[in-house]
């Protein structure tokens, strides 16, 4: 008698190639209506699965944790990050966590690198032009925006993204900075021609564009705070795509408001969906709907990932893409 395919729940609607394998492979509970869960709904699931695929929507803190059902013992998020779940809560319950790391890094460069081009460079600003039928022609000191090469790009954060951004950029004649919990391998550093600042606050002060590419921790949350962000240049850019979080938003739009900083390039918010109104209105920022990640062969590398780290749990091994407290 074949053995009972485990009970997999999945909050979000997935790509149908994905959501086809893993109904093949498991007892799958897919989410047709791609409506984020609610609360109550979250803790049902977590009473009834013996694996749950959450995405960065769903907040699965200590107190749904707690109300989990003993069949629970994988989390297998879909997604890189792992802010939206209380890991120490799961793991104390007996439960293990995965992610899907390597897969979203060339995409999210992608667009990192896009708007670093675009925030310069003015983009969003011109298309608007061209959409309210306000252009009447070419004219040499209108719509001047900034070159990017020769300009210094510090990165918050140095690992596979922020390393995918400074290849990008370096192409692009930036000069390579970087802020980083550890100092990467001399050879990474030699083949980006990257400097290594030990000093956020020393860093920050002397770039051009700062691009974030650090996770969501305790540790991380505001680490652009109010002070920070006052230490850059008049000049500079901003870009994010990581997690709204890490700056503070506030502080950020009150600095663009009063010219304080040069503009911003922003693909997460703070409070998302929420997006702060007066950042809407200004033509000094791109703003983006979190779509940093968001390419078909992204999303299905994404799904192949938790399949993999679902069955390999379920045949009694350790899944590859495990994350523990300590990796935090």
């Amino acid at each position: 008698m074949p053995n009972k395919k485990p009970l997999v729940v999945v909050t979000r609607k997935l790509p149908e190639v994905v959501e086809t394998r893993m109904r093949e492979l498991f007892d799958t509970r897919l989410n047709d209506t791609d409506q984020p869960m609610s609360q109550a709904e979250l803790v049902e699931a977590v009473k009834s699965a013996d694996v749950l695929v959450p995405t960065v929507t769903d907040r699965l803190d200590a107190a749904v944790l707690s109300q989990s059902g003993p069949n629970l013992k994988l989390i297998a998020n879909f997604g890189n990050g792992v802010d939206n779940i209380d890991v120490v809560a799961a793991t104390n319950r007996g439960i293990t966590i995965t992610n899907t790391p390597g897969v979203l890094t060339e995409d999210t460069a992608d667009m990192t690198m896009a708007l670093i081009l675009a925030v310069p460079r003015r983009l969003a600003e011109g298309i608007k032009v061209i959409e309210h039928n306000e252009w009447h022609g070419w004219s040499p000191t209108w719509m001047l925006g900034h070159r990017i090469s020769g300009k210094r790009l510090g990165i918050v954060g140095m690992g596979r993204i922020g390393q995918a951004v400074a290849r990008r950029a370096k192409a692009f004649g930036m000069s390579i900075h970087y802020h980083n919990r550890r100092r990467v391998a001399a050879q990474t550093e030699e083949a980006l021609e990257a400097t290594y600042w030990d000093s956020l606050d020393q860093m920050l002060a002397r770039m051009d564009v700062i691009s974030v590419h650090c996770p969501h921790t305790p540790a991380t949350f505001h680490l652009l705070s109010a002070r920070r962000l006052k230490l850059l240049k008049n000049d500079a850019y901003v870009v994010n795509t990581a997690r709204g979080e890490v700056i503070d938003e506030t502080a950020l739009t009150r600095m663009i408001e009063a010219d304080e900083i040069a503009g911003a390039g922003l693909d997460v918010f703070e409070h998302e969906p929420a997006v702060n109104n007066k950042l809407m209105k200004s033509n000094k920022v791109v703003l983006l709907p979190h779509m940093g990640s968001a390419t078909i062969e992204g999303r299905i590398d994404m799904g192949e990932k938790v399949i993999i780290n679902i069955k390999t749990f379920m045949d009694g091994h350790r899944p590859p893409d495990r994350v523990l407290p300590s990796m935090l």
